[in-house]
């Protein structure tokens, strides 16, 4: 019996060892748990509080925590974190920091979209356009006339836009004139064969110069050799002359009929050549300076369809149109398939080489109306917004002419929401201070302060005599 109470009690002693073995572990651990948060909220403490802001409008401040006129929680702003106007902590700007950058770190920046990229020198080819209207050569139009009365007895090209081609008959012409004229060298002829008999030297040199000048008089009204050898070979003169086309290209415009009477100054056709043809394009003023004669262009069709020509200036008009302020640019161009009719409108490109400047993507500058403002990476997260000079524009990038230097990068992407960021530090960082000229800010409202009633109306009293 003793030994069973020994051994009964040596268990009950080892279960209160073990009881208190794990109340002590549970201690332990809440002691650790406690002095960690003793640690945390010392830590807390010891963040000191700047202002309280409201985050969905930074301009408000309080000095006490509370709720901002919009129902939104007033939020801390400790003295450990980046101000807002500088980025710095704690208010201490670094000495490399430029006043007015903003800090935003590379996590935010890569929610946000920001991309960076380099200011460099490039030299490109700045592309001005503008439209043109077709028209035809003035120096391949070809008018055809007669040099003698008479009347016409046959039409061969009897229609307005009929091709004809160099040579090729146009009409006939019956002339008295023409005719008398030719039957004056029949006579010549024969009073020359007989004056070579004369035994007078003198004689014989008068019949040539007949012949000659009756021959010249016929040639003067374009009877072409063939036709006046013609009259000598056969001896009989010729009764309707033939008029012959002096030039290929389109008729555009026909004054000959059958049976019309005729003179020298009457316009019977008027033959052009569309072959090569001239292009008027309007150039604004501010841009001619930049054009000069002999330079390339390319002149492209609006519905796209066809491949763009080569054309090239010809002339540069040297007055500038009052209404539309632009000046008439003359290019020559070659008219491959007749697909350029007068009239038509077409697009016009000139290339204008430019020396190197610096350049950045276009996205990069963010213009206000007023100034242009670019965003340059000074490390470490820091950006600097820069205003610049904004020169010509080539494509997707931009001069710049003042403002920046080759090797510096620029935010060039995402530069709209960097500029928002940087507004809105500005912002949070400018309530409070002096306004411009000496006076002071406006006070914020403090939210924990009670709203004063408004009065009641006092009432009318209304008389009754």
């Amino acid at each position: 019996m003793k030994v069973m109470k020994v051994m009964n009690v040596m268990k009950l002693v080892k279960l209160l060892a073990l009881l208190a073995l794990l109340a002590a572990t549970f201690a332990s651990g809440y002691l650790i748990r406690a002095s960690k948060r003793g640690t945390s909220a010392r830590a807390v403490a010891e963040r000191r509080v700047l202002y309280y802001v409201d985050a969905m409008n930074p301009a408000y401040h309080s000095d006490k925590p509370g709720v901002a006129p919009d129902g939104m929680a007033l939020e801390p702003v400790y003295a450990d974190e980046p101000t807002a106007a500088t980025g710095a902590i704690g208010g201490a700007t670094p000495a490399s920091v430029p006043p007015g950058a903003i800090k935003i770190s590379p996590e935010r920046q890569q929610l946000i979209g920001v991309k960076f990229a380099t200011v460099e020198w490039d030299g490109q080819t700045r592309l001005i356009r503008t439209v043109g209207k077709v028209t035809y050569d003035e120096t391949r139009v070809a008018h055809v006339h007669t040099r003698f009365d008479g009347w016409i007895e046959k039409v061969f090209v009897d229609f307005t836009g009929d091709t004809i081609k160099q040579g090729e008959p146009m009409l006939t012409i019956y002339s008295p004139e023409m005719l008398a004229s030719q039957q004056e060298l029949l006579l010549a002829v024969r009073a020359r064969d007989l004056m070579r008999s004369n035994p007078l030297a003198s004689a014989e040199q008068h019949g040539e110069s007949l012949f000659q000048a009756a021959k010249r008089r016929l040639e003067l009204w374009q009877l072409s050799e063939d036709q006046i050898q013609q009259v000598l070979t056969t001896g009989e003169p010729i009764h309707s002359i033939t008029l012959r086309a002096p030039a290929s290209g389109f008729v555009t415009e026909r004054n000959a009929f059958p049976n019309q009477k005729v003179t020298p100054d009457t316009d019977l056709y008027t033959i052009t050549d569309l072959s090569r043809i001239w292009i008027m394009a309007d150039v604004f003023e501010s841009d001619i300076t930049s054009i000069k004669l002999g330079d390339p262009a390319y002149v492209m069709f609006p519905n796209g369809g066809a491949p763009s020509l080569a054309a090239k200036v010809s002339y540069i008009q040297p007055q500038v149109d009052p209404m539309t302020r632009t000046l008439k640019v003359r290019l020559d161009a070659n008219n491959p398939g007749l697909r350029m009719k007068p009239d038509m409108f077409v697009n016009v490109e000139f290339g204008v080489a430019s020396a190197k400047q610096l350049v950045v993507p276009a996205d990069a500058v963010l213009d206000t109306g007023d100034r242009q403002t670019v965003f340059v990476d000074l490390g470490d997260g820091y950006l600097e917004p820069r205003q610049v000079v904004v020169g010509s524009r080539f494509g997707d990038r931009l001069a710049i002419t003042h403002g920046l230097s080759a090797g510096e990068r620029v935010v060039s992407s995402g530069t709209f929401l960097v500029d928002s960021e940087s507004q809105l530090k500005a912002a949070a960082s400018g309530m409070g201070k002096p306004q411009p000229g000496g006076a002071p800010a406006a006070k914020p409202m403090d939210p924990s302060m009670p709203m004063p009633e408004p009065k009641a109306p006092t009432p009318k009293v209304h008389r009754h005599d």
